[in-house]
């Protein structure tokens, strides 16, 4: 595949993170763009992983904070269109995975979109919870153990 995985709190870094989250949530999902970047993103302990394709092209992102007591939460997962159904979201979970073990963490929770909740089952995820709604969006919230 040829892919690169930076993980970083870099703000020029940021800054392409947020060119993949617009054009996921904002163009596609019609999420508002008011509330795709938020506090958390310029909190000092968020880091973000960016994968960047053979071409140096951003293609895939997600944020990740610690969350409570040994719990890393994972959010803002993102893929662009063109690059989806070949991998490039478990290489998107699993180095958050190895990540948060290495800095100690022994859980992880996402609030996973309804159309994502398999891709995560799959990955060891179990739901928690009812549905609800973020963003007009039907969400589950979803924890593992690491």
């Amino acid at each position: 595949m040829g892919q690169r995985i930076i993980i970083t709190n870099e703000q020029q870094e940021r800054e392409k993170t947020y060119l993949i989250r617009r054009k996921v949530f904002v163009e596609e999902q019609h999420v508002p763009d008011e509330m795709e970047i938020d506090e958390v993103d310029e909190r000092a302990d968020t880091q973000y992983i960016l994968i960047m394709n053979e071409e140096e092209k951003p293609v895939g992102t997600a944020r990740f904070r610690p969350y409570g007591e040994g719990v890393l939460k994972v959010e803002r997962v993102a893929v662009l269109k063109e690059q989806r159904g070949i991998g490039t979201g478990r290489m998107i979970m699993e180095t958050i995975e190895t990540t948060a073990k290495k800095a100690g963490y022994q859980g992880l929770k996402l609030a996973a979109q309804l159309h994502a909740r398999k891709f995560y089952e799959g990955l060891g995820y179990q739901p928690q919870g009812e549905t609800y709604l973020e963003a007009g969006i039907e969400h589950i919230d979803m924890v593992k153990s690491i």
